[in-house]
C-alpha cells in the first residue's frame, strides 16, 4: 500500500489497488500450485465409476449447465427481492469491478482462477468426496453451503446457494466426463 501511495495515490486508491494485486498474486500463485498438485495425481478425477460421456454430451450439458444456471439464479434472485425484501446487486461483486477498474490485471483471477479453483475444492475435492461416503442429497446440500458461505455475502445467500447446488448436480451428471474434458490435468 505504501507503494501505490508513494505514487501518488490517495488512501482509498491504494487500498484498492493492493487489494487488486493481492487478489491476482495469491489466487495465482494458488491457481498454478494447485495444478502442479493435481497434475501429479492421474487419479484425481477417476472417482466415478461408469461410462464416459461423448464430447458432444459434454457440450449439451455445458449448454443445458448454463440454462439451468440462469434459471436457478433468476428464480433465487426473484425469491429474495420479492418474499424477502432484498435488494439486488452484491456489494461482493462491486467490490470486485472496483478493484478490475484500478487492476485490470485482477479480472484473470476474477474469471479464471477463481472459478477453477471454486470447482477443484467445492465440486471435486468436498462434493466429490462426500459423495463417495454418504449420498448425493448430502454431498449437495454441503457443497453447497459452503459455497454459499465462503463468498461472505450473507445477503445473497440463496442465490450462491442455489449455483452450488446446481454447480453439484451438474458435476454429478457429468461424472466421467469431467475426465476427458480436462485435458489440461494430463
Amino acid at each position: 500500500m505504501s507503494y501505490f501511495q508513494g505514487q501518488g495515490m490517495d488512501r482509498q486508491a491504494a487500498g484498492v489497488a493492493t487489494s487488486g494485486w493481492l487478489i491476482f498474486l495469491t489466487m495465482g500463485i494458488g491457481f498454478i500450485l494447485t495444478l502442479i498438485l493435481v497434475s501429479r495425481d492421474k487419479r484425481f478425477f477417476d472417482i466415478w465409476k461408469g461410462k464416459k460421456s461423448s464430447l458432444l454430451m459434454s457440450i449439451v450439458w455445458g449448454f443445458l449447465g448454463f440454462l439451468l444456471l440462469l434459471i436457478g439464479q433468476s428464480v433465487a434472485a426473484l425469491i429474495e427481492m420479492n418474499f424477502l425484501g432484498i435488494d439486488p446487486g452484491s456489494e461482493n461483486t462491486a467490490s470486485l469491478v472496483s478493484i478490475a477498474e484500478v487492476v485490470p490485471l485482477a479480472i484473470v483471477s476474477i474469471v479464471l482462477f477463481g472459478p477453477v479453483l471454486e470447482e477443484l475444492v467445492f465440486r471435486r475435492v468436498l462434493f466429490g468426496s462426500l459423495n463417495q461416503t454418504t449420498n448425493f442429497f448430502f454431498a449437495t446440500a454441503v457443497s453447497a453451503l459452503t459455497f454459499a458461505l465462503i463468498h461472505f455475502d450473507f445477503t445473497h445467500l440463496l442465490l450462491y446457494f442455489t449455483t452450488g447446488l446446481i454447480l453439484a448436480f451438474l458435476y454429478q451428471k457429468q461424472k466421467a466426463s469431467l475426465r476427458q474434458s480436462s485435458p489440461i490435468f494430463f
